[in-house]
């Protein structure tokens, strides 16, 4: 799989709480790495059901959670929703 914070390939397979990234140490159970997590949504989150996580980079209990993993193309942010990356290349323009 592969690290939603440096996108680099790690060997574990399903993430538990308290998992980390052996490479840059972040957590690996987070919203901002589970396939339910939308900038935007009721609670950035699209399951309905789960309860709300305050920080979404920090290992959490989540019952819901789905590791999202994707391949890594250049540019690609998996950490990131669609309006983050849109608000980001926005900014990137005037500086």
């Amino acid at each position: 799989m592969i690290c939603w914070k440096c996108r680099k390939e790690i060997s574990i397979e399903k993430p538990a709480r308290g998992d980390e990234c052996p490479l840059c140490h972040a957590d690996l159970h987070v919203c901002r790495a589970c396939e339910f997590y939308e900038s935007g949504a009721h609670n950035d989150c699209r399951e309905s059901s789960a309860e709300f996580v305050g920080d979404k980079e920090r290992g959490n209990f989540c019952d819901y959670f789905r590791y999202k993993d994707c391949p890594v193309k250049p540019g690609n942010d998996m950490g990131k929703s669609k309006a983050d990356a849109a608000r980001d290349a926005f900014n990137a323009l005037f500086s």
